[in-house]
Formats: structure tokens, sequence, C-alpha cells
């Protein structure tokens, strides 16, 4: 569930990029994936750090730790924060290159905030083209 302290913020389109939160004084800006996105700032600072995030960064690839025993390279295909006592979640697939004859990837359905085991990708990581 939301904190009833957090404050949706929206692009000019509606569409939501987080969420600003008090902190003491201050406020916080939270992503889409229910974390944080700034330290404690002015409310414009706040609002600033998100639009800068932007929402570009779900459509690139992620790692998701856990589900093997490398970390898996994966693309999301749902996010949908927690709404009044609705469990929120974050669906993730198996990253497919765009292929459309294989079968369906795999996908992994995490709860919302996202947890850390979910993260961007790092240099070292497996790049799905070379192998083993």
């Amino acid at each position: 569930m939301l904190p009833d302290d957090w404050t949706p913020h929206r692009r000019d389109d509606g569409e939501l990029l987080g969420w600003i939160r008090p902190e003491g004084e201050d406020w916080v800006a939270i992503d889409v994936l229910g974390r944080t996105a700034s330290a404690p700032v002015d409310w414009l600072d706040a609002e600033a750090a998100l639009e800068q995030v932007g929402l570009a960064w779900l459509a690139d690839i992620w790692m998701l730790e856990g589900e093997a025993p490398e970390p898996l390279r994966v693309r999301f295909v749902e996010v949908t924060p927690s709404e009044g006592a609705a469990a929120g979640r974050v669906v993730v697939k198996v990253d497919d290159f765009g292929d459309m004859q294989r079968p369906p990837a795999e996908r992994f359905t995490l709860p919302w905030p996202a947890p850390a085991r979910l993260r961007p990708v790092r240099p070292g990581d497996p790049d799905g083209r070379t192998l083993g």
C-alpha cells in the first residue's frame, strides 16, 4: 500500500513518473519501482529528479539475480504499484532479443516495490551475445 503522504508526480501527458514523499523539512523523489530517486531536497528539485529520470529506462535491459547461476537479462513487462489494499507487482521476462519465432520467454513476478535483486546492467554482466 502506498503511504498517504506520497504525492504522485506526473508528466504533462498524465503518465506517472513516481512520487514525492516528505522527509523532515525536505522531500524525496521515488521512482515507479518504488525506489529512492533523490536525496532529501526541496520540492522543485524532487520534481526535477523524477523528470530527469523519466520512464525511458523501463525499455532498457535489467538484470535479475537469484533465479539462475548467472544474473538473467530481463525486460519489463509490467510495473503496477500498490493501490489501496491491492499489492503491486513488477513482471519481467527473460530478454528474447525480440525473436518472435521462439517460444514465449520465461516471466518472473516480483513484489512492488521492486527488490534489490532486480537491478540495472553493470559492467561484466552477461551480454546475451557471447557464449561462455
